[in-house]
């Protein structure tokens, strides 16, 4: 269904990157939100998913099997923490616990899996392992190697402006600045631009009200002409909104998924798939006129 010509908004968006195909599957950017799911094997996710300290894989299988079905379009699974106060982990505990969750994952699903690690040599051994992407949550700014990494893979890079421990100055442009620090090792170390996906810290730094307006301001980050990533999903934005445990904020994440798809959002990054992929669909509908008929039943 084609846009009525009439219709001011959203003004149109002009992307610098092509299509992505991302283990046989194509992302059309624009044309489209995608939407990511998220697999904890953590035992202490802020949002209470977390697969435990010893996560079961066949457990990570059977939730990437569900979100497959519930309609995600690719997966991000992760064995640290990143909620606020977190401890790091070495690298060996890392792997000890994302190692066999991620193999049965990848036999599970032909879905595109994202590490979620800032750490180079986690990275590393899941892209062995068969993962696709890495997420980092640094944006290649902690360890340079992880660019190296991702580089010698040829893979794909999601990274995100992380604002903890950095001066604030204003919302969108201390996001620009961090994207072009991100923008400017990757091409040192010779990753195309093309493969590259930005976030924008959603929860990573920012206050509150710092996070509403970021989603205020999302088509300022327009201009990088890549596709943008949003994780809003359980968020204590959304709790102290609602003033609502991480168990209540389905209705708040909601919101703020229609609206990062209202301001630009390539892909949703969420917990609940099933719901998130509905709302998703409709603010598509309204946002990008790109929908089917859908006759109940």
């Amino acid at each position: 269904m084609s846009q009525h010509p009439g219709l001011p908004w959203p003004p149109p968006r002009v992307y610098r990157a092509p299509a992505a195909v991302i283990r046989g599957r194509e992302f059309r950017w624009g044309e489209r939100t995608f939407v990511m799911g998220i697999i904890n094997v953590t035992p202490d996710s802020f949002s209470g998913d977390g697969l435990g300290a010893d996560p079961d894989p066949g457990a990570a299988a059977a939730l990437a099997r569900r979100f497959e079905a519930e309609g995600a379009d690719l997966l991000d699974i992760g064995a640290e923490s990143s909620r606020p106060g977190a401890e790091e982990l070495d690298p060996a505990e890392e792997l000890r616990r994302l190692l066999p969750s991620l193999r049965a994952v990848r036999e599970a699903t032909t879905l595109p899996i994202s590490v979620d690690t800032y750490h180079p040599s986690v990275a590393a051994a899941a892209l062995d392992a068969g993962a696709d992407a890495v997420n980092d949550i640094w944006g290649l700014r902690r360890d340079p190697e992880m660019a190296r990494v991702v580089a010698r893979a040829g893979c794909h890079l999601i990274a995100m402006h992380n604002q903890r421990g950095r001066a604030f100055r204003d919302v969108a442009g201390d996001i620009a600045a961090g994207f072009e620090a991100t923008l400017e090792t990757a091409a040192a170390a010779g990753i195309p631009a093309d493969r590259i996906i930005l976030d924008p810290g959603f929860g990573f730094g920012w206050t509150p009200e710092q996070n509403l307006e970021m989603l205020r301001r999302l088509p300022e980050l327009w201009r990088f002409g890549l596709p943008l990533l949003v994780g809003t999903s359980r968020k204590s934005t959304i709790g102290y909104i609602l003033d609502a445990p991480v168990d209540q904020r389905l209705e708040g994440t909601a919101a703020t998924v229609a609206l990062a798809v209202a301001g630009g959002a390539d892909i949703v990054r969420v917990h609940d798939v099933a719901a998130m992929a509905r709302v998703v669909r409709v603010a598509d509908a309204v946002v990008r006129a790109n929908w089917r008929y859908h006759p109940p039943a």
